[in-house]
């Protein structure tokens, strides 16, 4: 089984941090990049190839949902995971409409981003 290549994408090297420590026990999982706003999420998609990306909604350059829709229209192959700390439902019901296969609040990192992450490998939603 070939590894499932994760970006993230979290203006807080901090997060990123956090989030590469949570995943790297994961045999079958890698961080093949990081992005630190919009516009570098959009550019390390294409670069990189990921299977899937954790994306921040709020970040400078480009925000998480515009880089979603580009995304989504230029590395269709890629499932887009939002990881933030808003707990919206009509941000959830955009992201839905933008071709994002899980929005995960910051608060259910720990409870909900690895089964996530575990659907969308498989272009399922958790």
């Amino acid at each position: 089984m070939e590894a499932v290549r994760i970006l993230i994408a979290d203006d807080s090297p901090t997060v990123r941090a956090g989030l590469k420590l949570l995943l790297q026990y994961h045999e079958n999982w890698t961080i093949c990049g990081e992005a630190e706003d919009g516009e570098d999420a959009v550019k390390k998609a294409a670069e990189l190839k990921p299977d899937v990306i954790l994306l921040d909604i709020s970040m400078p350059a480009m925000d998480g949902l515009s880089a979603a829709e580009i995304i989504r229209r230029d590395s269709p192959e890629a499932e887009i995971l939002i990881v933030t700390h808003f707990e919206s439902l009509d941000l959830a019901r955009y992201a839905a409409q933008t071709g994002v296969r899980a929005y995960i609040t910051k608060s259910r990192i720990g409870t909900d981003l690895e089964r996530a992450i575990e659907a969308a490998s498989r272009h399922q939603s958790p």
